[in-house]
């Protein structure tokens, strides 16, 4: 027992284009289903400063002392998301306490 599909009244064209609707809406199902899939992985300058609450320059000066790792493709400047995260580290308040102590005993 075989199986068989008839088009009635559909051109080529029309049957090419359901295809690619339907794929396209399993496709953003999907995507919506990955883990970190909606948040953008490539920022810009004014967009990192935004997120880490900074001034342009301190991210120029961070950049120039290779704090944080920037990228570029025709003349435009990136910073990766993942790695801006990963380069914070934590802070031990008592021992900052200390250190701005003998900064301003100094």
């Amino acid at each position: 027992m075989s199986k068989t599909i008839q088009l009635i009244q559909i051109n080529p064209e029309e049957l090419v284009g359901l295809i690619y609707e339907s794929v396209q809406s399993l496709i953003n199902d999907f995507v919506k289903l990955l883990p970190n899939a909606n948040q953008k992985e490539l920022l810009t300058p004014s967009e990192v400063c935004e997120l880490l609450q900074i001034d342009n320059s301190t991210l120029w000066r961070w950049t120039q002392k290779g704090k944080v790792k920037s990228y570029g493709i025709g003349g435009r400047k990136y910073y990766k998301k993942s790695e801006l995260l990963s380069a914070m580290i934590p802070l031990n308040e008592n021992l900052v306490a200390k250190s701005n102590y003998f900064n301003i005993v100094a």
